[in-house]
């Protein structure tokens, strides 16, 4: 009689287990879908796109207006030499 109980106590003991840990799966697959679906990423590298062109803008806006300071010394240093 004492094996059988404990036959039975290591049945139910691993079915417990075992539902809890296909519960586990279920919930991580859940989880591991809604970050899939999940828009952050997109949106994230949607913003990471826009600072670069951002920045590139504003390189050359700079680069422009250096070179443009550039000419105008040379143009001034030219008439204040003749």
């Amino acid at each position: 009689m004492m094996n059988a109980a404990r036959i039975h106590n290591k049945h139910k003991l691993k079915s417990f287990w075992e539902q809890k840990i296909v519960l586990h799966e279920e919930l991580m697959d859940e989880e591991e879908k809604r970050v899939r679906n999940s828009a952050l990423t997109r949106l994230r590298d949607e913003w990471t796109f826009r600072l670069d062109q951002r920045n590139q803008n504003q390189k050359s806006f700079f680069e422009e207006r250096i070179k443009r300071s550039e000419k105008v010394q040379q143009r001034l240093e030219k008439l204040a030499s003749p």
